[in-house]
């Protein structure tokens, strides 16, 4: 596919004969129920019977067999000159799109795609300043574009190929090729479902048009934000519409919620009996409460005030969920374009209504990362993942249940990270708080993960007794404990719980400094603890 080739395709053309196919549809169908009602139903309705009736009515109902698969297939071909209007109507636009602001940048492009400019300042044809990356990005545009509709072009010409066999050849008249077909275009309205491999994911992303991409975005929004293996941006896209979409559902339940109940049902001896019903109402009241203002911040952070706060630096939503207690995966900056990507895993109490916090860690980390290589032009991606179930108390806590329910989906999300990422392999860390080292624990002890380095923060225990195995290097195994962590210091040193205590020299991990941090500040700006984060972020750390 060339830039002329694109730019001036009539696309109008291929929509006509999408509306020649459906007159002859329309036609044709018409002609198979008058075979139907004329002939095999009269047939049927008569009263001839004996060998030679049974060998005729077994062939006329053949025929209304073939007469009907033949409208099938007419009809695949129409869905697919459909796609193909909408497929390179879309690459069309951006082609012309990034060739009008070539234009108002005073940028010449080539039949070639090779963009020159004048380089003279005191030109009144003079580009800019940033003319070279501007020029980069504007190529990267029009490649774009032209590769999308390559993609469309093979595509279509794919499927009209088989179409065009299957009427040529008569196959097309087989209820089994049919159904085949019909599986096909049934396939390109279907989200894979959760818990897909990620690699098949991708795959089946990227076999899409862009166009196609927008629709399954826009009609599916929470399978397609919540699929690991879909490329960030698109999540990001998909979850903003089911954030907008949540946000005024839980209004409405909250709006719904009726007035408060009487907080006793009676009195028994002087004692008030409490009202179950109250308690009740107070609960839902509190957490869609707590839900919504949840989703207030995180809009703040993506487009608002917050954004505006952290220098601009944007983020991304790439999970979302708010039944139970909820989930949140939040990036700043962009895993799938960053040089150094850091998930991070919270402990107990983690859920969707207390997600900003750890939002607000994420952003200490891409920030303690930049400040440990100064003048570097590498970024650092930083992914709070309340992705799991966390225990929302002490008691709970004490438990490996939600460690063992949450691992495969951080394994998967890990995996996701690679599989999506654009360019040379990124320097990936895997970090856990508290309860969240449990189930980074637990995650690298049963799955071999694309991790090169691990931080446990504050560790009860990770389920072993050795660094060796989490299946990686225990040089690139970190632990850090603050010496006012003495809750989790007695835990860790006395129930052995969850394996040997981490901090312990026996366990073989390398030691980052904490000072005299407690429990919750191990991300307060400007911390030994936290600059040390970003130093093993940033692929500096112990050695090396």
């Amino acid at each position: 596919m060339d830039i002329a080739t694109l730019k001036n395709a009539n696309i109008n053309n291929i929509t006509t004969a999408k509306s020649a196919y459906d007159i002859l549809i329309t036609a044709f169908g018409q002609h198979a129920e008058s075979w139907q009602h004329e002939v095999a139903d009269r047939l049927g309705s008569s009263q001839w019977t004996g060998t030679s009736a049974d060998a005729a009515t077994a062939e006329i109902n053949a025929l209304a067999t073939k007469l009907q698969n033949a409208k099938q297939e007419l009809s695949f071909i129409s869905r697919s000159l459909a796609d193909a209007a909408e497929g390179f109507a879309a690459a069309q636009a951006h082609l012309i799109s990034a060739l009008d602001d070539a234009k108002a940048g005073k940028f010449t492009v080539a039949a070639d795609g090779t963009i020159t400019w004048d380089k003279e300042p005191t030109s009144a044809n003079y580009a800019g300043d940033k003319a070279e990356e501007t020029a980069k990005e504007l190529s990267r545009r029009i490649t774009a574009a032209l590769n999308e509709a390559t993609h469309a072009d093979t595509e279509i010409e794919q499927r009209l190929s088989h179409l065009s066999y299957n009427a040529s050849s008569g196959t097309g008249l087989d209820s089994t090729v049919v159904k085949k077909d019909q599986e096909a275009v049934a396939a390109r309205d279907v989200v894979p479902p959760a818990g897909t491999d990620t690699d098949t994911v991708k795959r089946w992303w990227d076999s899409l048009t862009e166009a196609q991409q927008q629709r399954f975005i826009l009609n599916h929004p929470d399978q397609v934000g919540n699929l690991d293996g879909i490329p960030v941006v698109a999540r990001d896209q998909a979850n903003r519409i089911n954030l907008a979409r949540s946000k005024q559902d839980l209004q409405l339940q909250l709006d719904h919620l009726g007035p408060e109940p009487k907080q006793f049902s009676g009195w028994v001896k002087g004692e008030p009996i409490p009202n179950p019903e109250y308690e009740e109402w107070h609960r839902k009241q509190t957490d869609l409460k707590e839900k919504l203002t949840s989703i207030n911040n995180i809009e703040s952070r993506l487009t608002g005030d917050k954004l505006k706060a952290r220098d601009g630096t944007p983020a991304y939503l790439i999970g979302f969920d708010t039944k139970g207690k909820g989930r949140a995966i939040i990036s700043v900056n962009n895993p799938d374009t960053a040089d150094n990507v850091v998930t991070f895993v919270p402990g107990t109490t983690a859920r969707f209504g207390a997600a900003g916090g750890d939002v607000d860690k994420a952003d200490e980390m891409v920030r303690a990362a930049r400040d440990s290589d100064p003048g570097s032009p590498k970024t650092t991606a930083a992914i709070a993942w309340v992705g799991y179930d966390a225990p929302q108390n002490l008691a709970e806590a004490s438990t490996n249940s939600y460690a063992n329910n949450a691992e495969k989906d951080l394994a998967r999300f890990q995996n996701a990270l690679r599989t999506t990422h654009e360019g040379n392999p990124s320097h990936n860390t895997l970090m856990g708080h508290s309860y969240g080292t449990v189930v980074v624990g637990f995650t690298m002890r049963d799955h071999t993960l694309p991790v090169d380095d691990v931080i446990l923060v504050g560790s009860p225990g990770v389920g072993v007794d050795h660094a060796k195995d989490l299946n990686i290097d225990p040089s690139h195994v970190y632990v850090a404990r603050g010496s006012e962590d003495t809750m989790i210091k007695h835990v860790a040193s006395t129930s052995l719980l969850f394996g040997l205590d981490p901090v312990d020299n026996g366990f073989g991990a390398q030691h980052l400094p904490a000072g005299s941090t407690d429990h919750s500040h191990y991300w307060l700006p400007g911390s030994e603890s936290v600059k040390a984060f970003g130093a093993v972020i940033a692929g500096n750390g112990i050695g090396r």
